[in-house]
């Protein structure tokens, strides 16, 4: 099996800005960029979707979804993580002390009133056991966070190592269960 993610393209918000669940926009036309990343795609050498492509229900990944496929499976658990009372604020605008608070404990705290991680990942690898079972080739664009907790999953390392992982706008990472095992073929390319 063949599992691309995609981290969805830059969007029409301030740098520096926490938006997890908040559903902002792309900077770019979505078709534009559909053509673009089908053209890198060929050339990375990425096998065809066999198994239909998903993607967050945030305008940022659906937009981009439905401008590659006639009919992208939408599904809530590919949200990113939600940030509660930190959604659209600035990030040097939070409390420093919550912050330090929330990295002591990244797996479970919730300084913010959202999701731990701890419950994040749960929502996201049910979304993977559920869907990815007996596939040939899923493509899916989503949020870094969710291409972390998978590539953390599927690579069975910690998810705190995962989330340091650089991830650009627009990456591809590329897994391929090999005689049972999942191995890293491509990240954030």
């Amino acid at each position: 099996m063949d599992l691309v993610l995609i981290r969805h393209p830059e969007v029409a918000i301030e740098a520096g800005v926490c938006y997890g669940q908040t559903d902002v926009p792309l900077q770019r036309d979505a078709r534009e960029l559909a053509s673009a990343l089908t053209a890198r795609m060929t050339a990375l050498n990425v096998p065809a979707c066999v198994d239909g492509w998903h993607a967050s229900p945030l305008r940022r990944c659906a937009s981009l979804a439905h401008a590659l496929a006639v009919d992208p499976h939408i599904d809530a658990r590919l949200s990113e993580m939600h940030f509660g009372a930190w959604e659209g604020l600035a990030w040097d605008a939070i409390d420093r002390a919550l912050i330090d608070a929330w990295a002591g404990d990244i797996e479970h705290a919730r300084p913010h009133g959202g999701e731990s991680l701890a419950q994040f990942a749960q929502r996201v690898i049910a979304w993977f056991e559920s869907t990815c079972v007996d596939q040939k080739a899923v493509h899916v664009i989503a949020h870094a966070g969710v291409v972390r907790v998978i590539a953390a999953h599927l690579l069975g390392i910690a998810r705190e190592d995962a989330l340091q992982w650089p991830l650009d706008f627009g990456a591809v990472a590329w897994f391929r269960r090999v005689r049972g095992e999942w191995v890293l073929v491509r990240w954030n390319a």
